[in-house]
Formats: structure tokens, sequence, C-alpha cells
């Protein structure tokens, strides 16, 4: 029975890779890419030449069985998005799930990953804290922004460029204008940025200065102080996962 292996590739400085990662890429059988052309030019700088075979959101449900057949065959097999670690906001998890159940043996190769230096370099709590990755776009976001209004650890988002002034906005309503974040962008690339501040502070220089590339958004969580003043006056106007979370700080003031 072969490996599946997960590995991360860079966010950016190309440098970022690791040794170990090159290494399983040359020896694995297969590379599973979230587009070959982007994963191809990658293997063509360092000199890796392996057959690969796409696998993305799109195709990932009528490819996984036959990608199992072969783990179970005894090809060591290697999955890669087009940056960062495969399974966080990009395919690898439906694949890592169904080796799994198959009784495969899942390796996942430390690396590059967006949120993580964001987070550290953001002047935030980062003891704790909660990914949401990227928001819906239409339906059900506000809901997932509502849910977060007591939220007490630090919370990082990811977002595209054309919707972080809309995401900045929603999250200064939410949590209110004095709330401090930092928005990251183009990590780990030549243009690495990040603007620290309130949200009414970080949002004004993005009404300003046109977004760019990619963006990690790092949210200080609440207080313990707009945590019991986030408490719905009435349990019946809480959603469910409210109702969780703040049964805890009810629990306190008893």
């Amino acid at each position: 029975m072969g490996t599946l292996y997960l590995v991360p590739t860079p966010v950016g400085n190309l440098e970022d890779i690791t040794a170990r990662a090159l290494r399983v890429l040359r020896e694995c059988d297969l590379i599973l890419a979230e587009d070959t052309r982007t994963s191809g030019n990658l293997l063509r700088h360092f000199d890796i030449h392996k057959p690969m075979v796409s696998y993305h959101k799109f195709n990932e449900h009528q490819t996984v069985t036959r990608v199992v057949e072969r783990l179970m065959g005894g090809e060591n097999i290697a999955v890669v998005s087009d940056a960062g670690t495969p399974g966080i906001s990009d395919p690898g998890f439906l694949v890592a799930r169904e080796a799994v159940k198959a009784g495969v043996e899942v390796i996942t190769l430390p690396g590059a990953t967006a949120f993580v230096p964001a987070l550290v370099s953001s002047g935030l709590p980062c003891d704790r804290f909660c990914f949401e990755g990227f928001l819906p776009q239409k339906k059900g976001r506000q809901t997932r922004i509502d849910d977060l209004k007591a939220e007490t650890r630090t919370m990082i988002f990811y977002e595209s460029p054309h919707r972080v002034v809309k995401a900045l906005q929603q999250f200064a309503e939410a949590f209110g204008e004095g709330r401090q974040c930092s928005a990251c962008r183009e990590i780990s690339k030549m243009h690495e940025e990040s603007v620290r501040g309130t949200l009414a502070e970080v949002l004004a220089h993005f009404q300003n200065n046109e977004p760019r590339g990619e963006f990690v958004i790092v949210v200080a969580g609440c207080s313990e102080t707009e945590t019991a003043a986030a408490l719905p006056q009435e349990k019946g106007d809480e959603t469910e996962p409210q109702r969780k979370h703040f049964s805890k700080y009810r629990n306190k003031q008893q």
C-alpha cells in the first residue's frame, strides 16, 4: 500500500519550499495538482519531472475513488495546491479523508501557509485563535460574521482584493470600529505589507488605497466586557452557535 503526501508549496518566495518537500516530489509516483500549469512551473524550476493529474474542487469527487485505488495498489501520491498547504482553503481534505477511511497512510509535511505568518506578525494574541478562511460570498456571509460577535479568540480570515473593503466594513459594523486588526497582503512576495490599526483605520486606508493581492485579515477577539454587552437580551434572539458560545458567560454571571 502506498502513502498519500500533502505537500505545502510556497505562497510567494520559492525559497520557502523545504528540502523534504522537494525530496517527496522527486520520489513520488504521481502528483495531484490544483492547477497543472502553476505546479508545472514550480516543478520545472526545481528540475522535477513527475506525471501530474489535475485535482481541484470541480473534479475531486469524480477522481478521488481512482486516486485511493492507486494508493491501495502501492503508488505514493503527492497532493499540491497552487500555493500553501493542501486542505487549508484549497483541495486536499476529501482525498485525505477517503485515504484515511481506506487505511492508507496520510502524511502532511510542515511548510508554507499564509495565515500563520499573518497571525504572528499582526501583533495580536496568537496563543488562541480561530481560522475562518474565506467567508461565503453571498448567502450565509452575514450570519457567519454575526456568530463571531462574542468570539474571544483572535480571528483569521482569507479575502480576495475586490472584497477586502466590504469585509472590513462588515467587521466594523459587527465587532465595532475600535476593534484592532491587521490586514496582511502579498505574504512572502516582493510587495508584502501589513496594515495595522483599528478596523476603522484599516478600512480608511484601503478606501484610499486600492487593495492589491490576496489578503489575510486578522481581527482581535472580543473582550469579556464586549462579550457581556453583546449578549442578546432575549435568548430567543440567538442563533444556535451564539447560544452555545454565550452560555458560559451567562453561567459566570449567575
